[in-house]
Protein backbone atom coordinates (compact mmCIF):
# COMPACT_ATOMS: atom_id res chain seq x y z
CA UNK A 1 0.00 0.00 0.00
CA UNK A 2 1.43 3.38 -0.65
CA UNK A 3 -0.91 5.54 0.75
CA UNK A 4 -3.04 5.93 3.79
CA UNK A 5 -6.41 7.87 3.61
CA UNK A 6 -9.59 7.81 3.98
CA UNK A 7 -12.28 6.93 1.50
CA UNK A 8 -14.42 10.41 1.39
CA UNK A 9 -17.77 8.44 0.02
CA UNK A 10 -17.56 4.99 0.77
CA UNK A 11 -15.32 5.61 4.06
CA UNK A 12 -13.18 2.48 3.87
CA UNK A 13 -12.37 1.88 7.77
CA UNK A 14 -9.14 0.61 9.21
CA UNK A 15 -10.42 -2.71 10.78
CA UNK A 16 -8.85 -3.58 14.01
CA UNK A 17 -8.11 -7.22 14.81
CA UNK A 18 -7.04 -9.25 17.54
CA UNK A 19 -8.29 -11.31 20.80
CA UNK A 20 -11.40 -10.32 22.02
CA UNK A 21 -12.93 -13.69 23.37
CA UNK A 22 -9.39 -14.49 25.39
CA UNK A 23 -8.55 -11.97 25.74
CA UNK A 24 -7.90 -10.53 29.39
CA UNK A 25 -10.09 -6.49 28.63
CA UNK A 26 -11.73 -8.54 25.88
CA UNK A 27 -9.39 -6.97 23.75
CA UNK A 28 -10.44 -3.77 24.73
CA UNK A 29 -7.88 -1.19 25.84
CA UNK A 30 -5.25 -1.52 22.48
CA UNK A 31 -7.94 -0.47 20.05
CA UNK A 32 -9.40 2.05 22.00
CA UNK A 33 -5.68 3.69 21.94
CA UNK A 34 -5.24 2.87 18.18
CA UNK A 35 -8.59 4.25 17.43
CA UNK A 36 -7.77 7.26 19.00
CA UNK A 37 -4.53 7.78 17.09
CA UNK A 38 -5.99 6.50 13.76
CA UNK A 39 -9.07 8.79 14.06
CA UNK A 40 -7.30 11.70 15.71
CA UNK A 41 -4.08 12.06 13.94
CA UNK A 42 -4.43 10.61 10.72
CA UNK A 43 -8.51 11.16 10.20
CA UNK A 44 -9.38 7.65 9.48
CA UNK A 45 -12.56 5.92 10.47
CA UNK A 46 -11.96 2.50 12.49
CA UNK A 47 -13.90 -1.10 12.86
CA UNK A 48 -13.35 -2.22 15.91
CA UNK A 49 -15.51 -5.43 16.54
CA UNK A 50 -15.45 -5.39 20.48
CA UNK A 51 -17.66 -2.39 19.69
CA UNK A 52 -19.75 -3.57 17.30
CA UNK A 53 -19.75 -7.29 17.74
CA UNK A 54 -23.29 -7.38 19.94
CA UNK A 55 -24.86 -4.77 17.33
CA UNK A 56 -26.78 -7.53 15.38
CA UNK A 57 -27.89 -9.53 18.80
CA UNK A 58 -31.36 -8.94 20.86
CA UNK A 59 -30.85 -8.25 24.38
CA UNK A 60 -31.47 -12.06 25.58
CA UNK A 61 -28.70 -13.11 23.09
CA UNK A 62 -26.22 -10.73 23.94
CA UNK A 63 -26.81 -11.71 27.83
CA UNK A 64 -26.85 -15.72 27.02
CA UNK A 65 -24.56 -16.66 23.84
CA UNK A 66 -20.82 -17.06 25.72
CA UNK A 67 -23.08 -19.83 28.02
CA UNK A 68 -25.12 -21.21 25.01
CA UNK A 69 -21.49 -21.95 23.44
CA UNK A 70 -21.23 -24.53 25.83
CA UNK A 71 -24.74 -25.39 26.82
CA UNK A 72 -27.11 -24.91 23.85
CA UNK A 73 -25.37 -25.20 20.57
CA UNK A 74 -28.62 -24.80 18.75
CA UNK A 75 -28.70 -21.40 20.16
CA UNK A 76 -25.61 -20.24 19.99
CA UNK A 77 -24.87 -21.40 16.02
CA UNK A 78 -26.83 -18.83 14.35
CA UNK A 79 -25.88 -15.75 16.78
CA UNK A 80 -21.92 -16.71 16.15
CA UNK A 81 -22.58 -17.16 12.67
CA UNK A 82 -24.25 -13.23 12.66
CA UNK A 83 -21.22 -11.87 14.73
CA UNK A 84 -18.99 -13.90 12.07
CA UNK A 85 -20.92 -12.33 9.12
CA UNK A 86 -20.89 -8.75 10.30
CA UNK A 87 -17.59 -8.90 11.04
CA UNK A 88 -16.40 -10.39 7.52
CA UNK A 89 -18.48 -8.47 5.56
CA UNK A 90 -16.94 -5.16 7.05
CA UNK A 91 -13.52 -6.74 6.72
CA UNK A 92 -13.74 -7.57 2.94
CA UNK A 93 -16.60 -4.97 1.62
CA UNK A 94 -15.41 -1.85 3.67
CA UNK A 95 -11.57 -2.04 5.20
CA UNK A 96 -9.11 -0.03 4.00
CA UNK A 97 -6.12 -1.92 6.01
CA UNK A 98 -6.50 -4.30 9.16
CA UNK A 99 -4.37 -2.96 12.10
CA UNK A 100 -3.81 -6.52 14.07
CA UNK A 101 -2.36 -7.18 17.81
CA UNK A 102 -1.14 -10.64 17.54
CA UNK A 103 -0.15 -11.82 20.79
CA UNK A 104 -0.45 -15.24 22.56
CA UNK A 105 -4.55 -14.60 23.40
CA UNK A 106 -4.74 -14.34 19.81
CA UNK A 107 -2.92 -17.46 19.33
CA UNK A 108 -6.31 -19.08 21.71
CA UNK A 109 -9.21 -18.05 18.64
CA UNK A 110 -9.91 -18.45 15.76
CA UNK A 111 -11.71 -15.19 14.11
CA UNK A 112 -8.22 -13.12 14.22
CA UNK A 113 -6.51 -16.02 11.79
CA UNK A 114 -9.07 -15.96 9.84
CA UNK A 115 -9.48 -12.30 9.15
CA UNK A 116 -6.09 -11.91 8.32
CA UNK A 117 -6.04 -14.87 6.27
CA UNK A 118 -8.87 -13.44 4.08
CA UNK A 119 -6.95 -9.93 4.06
CA UNK A 120 -4.07 -10.91 2.52
CA UNK A 121 -6.10 -13.18 -0.12
CA UNK A 122 -8.07 -10.36 -1.27
CA UNK A 123 -4.80 -8.00 -1.37
CA UNK A 124 -5.69 -6.07 2.02
CA UNK A 125 -2.88 -4.91 3.78
CA UNK A 126 -2.14 -6.07 7.40
CA UNK A 127 -0.11 -4.03 9.91
CA UNK A 128 0.70 -6.41 12.90
CA UNK A 129 2.33 -5.76 16.36
CA UNK A 130 3.76 -8.68 17.18
CA UNK A 131 3.19 -9.36 21.11
CA UNK A 132 6.09 -12.13 21.25
CA UNK A 133 9.16 -13.41 19.26
CA UNK A 134 8.94 -14.62 15.79
CA UNK A 135 9.53 -17.62 16.36
CA UNK A 136 6.87 -17.94 18.61
CA UNK A 137 4.29 -16.83 16.24
CA UNK A 138 2.84 -19.61 13.42
CA UNK A 139 4.25 -18.90 10.03
CA UNK A 140 1.37 -18.47 8.28
CA UNK A 141 0.00 -15.88 10.69
CA UNK A 142 3.07 -13.85 10.14
CA UNK A 143 3.01 -14.66 6.24
CA UNK A 144 -0.41 -12.95 6.30
CA UNK A 145 1.23 -9.85 7.18
CA UNK A 146 2.28 -6.71 5.17
CA UNK A 147 4.32 -5.52 7.73
CA UNK A 148 5.47 -6.65 11.25
CA UNK A 149 6.06 -4.14 14.16
CA UNK A 150 7.97 -5.19 17.71
CA UNK A 151 4.80 -2.31 19.09
CA UNK A 152 2.40 0.03 18.74
CA UNK A 153 4.64 2.90 18.56
CA UNK A 154 6.88 1.75 15.45
CA UNK A 155 3.68 1.40 14.01
CA UNK A 156 2.00 4.32 14.57
CA UNK A 157 5.37 5.89 13.16
CA UNK A 158 4.78 3.92 10.30
CA UNK A 159 1.51 5.00 9.38
CA UNK A 160 2.47 8.60 10.02
CA UNK A 161 5.06 8.25 7.11
CA UNK A 162 2.86 6.71 4.83
CA UNK A 163 -0.30 9.18 5.89
CA UNK A 164 2.09 12.31 5.16
CA UNK A 165 3.68 10.73 1.96
CA UNK A 166 -0.35 10.68 0.88
CA UNK A 167 -0.88 14.15 1.44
Amino acid sequence: MDRVTGDADGRKHVYLAGAIEFAPDGGRAWRRDMAAFLQDELGLPCYDPCVEEMSPLTPEERAGFRHWKSADRPRFLPVIRRIIDQDLDMLLQRTQFVVCLWDEHARGGAGTAGELTLAYRMGIPVYMVLAMPPASASSWILGCATEVFADFDALKAYLRMLHDDSC
